[in-house]
């Protein structure tokens, strides 16, 4: 759908040189998503894998971010496998919804509650990011929280329209409960596309 180099500006690789390959494509449907336009994977042209691997090996960050949509919806074997031999490291977003493939440094899954992960990518997972809508949503972090492996970094992250009311919450819940930590869309903030 899009692809372009900026910082990462959310979890665990906040601050991180990044090119982001977004991926057309997505059955989620969350209601404040907010690259709806990414949904109708036939509304965006394919591009070449090798042109793919050139765009992000332009720029001196070799991090690429593989997103959507729902960029597991995609078999990512080969477009990984042609980035990690260019040297580049493989982060992924994702919701979890479909099953894994490729070959991955960073998993972060964000679950959402339209299209519940798997169990099996959870289990997989280097970073659990829930997105904090309401109240109800702690509950549902801690649920997906027993889903993932003992290193696992867990994040709460305020939903960019919420951030106001929810921000003071997950500040109060990570300080009760401090194996999770907080998440902010700090390229929102810096205005960073």
């Amino acid at each position: 759908m899009e692809h372009f180099y900026t910082i990462q500006g959310e979890g665990y690789n906040t601050g991180r040189a990044a090119y982001f390959l977004r991926l057309g494509g997505c059955d989620v449907g969350c209601v404040w998503c907010d690259v709806k336009e990414s949904w109708d994977a036939e509304a965006h042209p394919r591009v070449a894998i090798a042109d793919m691997v050139a765009a992000v090996t332009s720029y001196p960050g070799r991090n690429a971010v593989i997103t959507g949509g729902e960029p597991l919806m995609h078999d990512l074997t080969q477009l990984t496998g042609a980035l990690k031999e260019a040297g580049c490291q493989t982060w992924i977003e994702t919701s979890g919804a479909y099953p894994l493939s490729g070959h991955w440094d960073w998993i972060c899954v964000s679950p959402k509650k339209f299209k519940a992960p798997l169990p099996q990518v959870l289990a997989e997972a280097n970073e659990l990011k829930v997105v904090v809508f309401n109240k109800s949503d702690f509950k549902w972090a801690e649920e997906h929280a027993t889903q993932v492996g003992s290193n696992c970094r867990l994040y709460l992250q305020p939903e960019w329209s919420k951030e106001a009311a929810m921000t003071p919450l997950i500040i109060d819940y990570v300080k009760a409960n401090p194996r999770w930590q907080v998440s902010l869309q700090t390229h929102k903030y810096l205005d960073i596309p």
